[in-house]
């Protein structure tokens, strides 16, 4: 799979509070353009909504630590989500086939690999950014 390249750095900072306050900022902005439910408009999915319904409660699951490792992507895995046409892995749950999970990878500018999940619901036909994080 070919990463995207990402105009974005990583969020910077060295303390939980820094990093989260930085990545909120991003999700504020993003709020802000509807009165509804957080969207990005997906360049890969024909211009499809991608909601953000799972990305709070999925993120808050993870110990701080790794909240901060996440969210240190959130600026690059929203771009990524944005102009991406590149195509993802797939992978649909055995036992489960309504549900498909897709893995886009991108690198940010200072080269760095990271992942963004995204899962589809089929029978509602909604997609929701899940997670993005780094390799291992």
């Amino acid at each position: 799979m070919i990463p995207y390249q990402t105009k974005s750095k990583k969020i910077s900072g060295t303390s939980y509070g820094e990093i989260i306050r930085n990545a909120f900022l991003t999700f504020d902005e993003i709020k802000k353009q509807t009165k509804r439910r957080p969207y990005i408009k997906s360049a890969y999915f024909k211009k499809e909504k991608i909601f953000f319904d799972y990305f709070r409660e999925h993120l808050f699951q993870k110990l701080p630590k790794e909240r901060a490792r996440r969210l240190k992507y959130f600026k690059a895995a929203c771009e990524l989500i944005k102009y991406s046409r590149i195509g993802p892995i797939e992978k649909t749950e055995s036992f489960e086939k309504k549900e498909v999970l897709y893995r886009f990878a991108g690198l940010t500018t200072e080269r760095e690999l990271f992942y963004v999940q995204i899962k589809e619901d089929r029978r509602k036909k909604s997609k929701y950014f899940m997670s993005c994080f780094p390799p291992g």
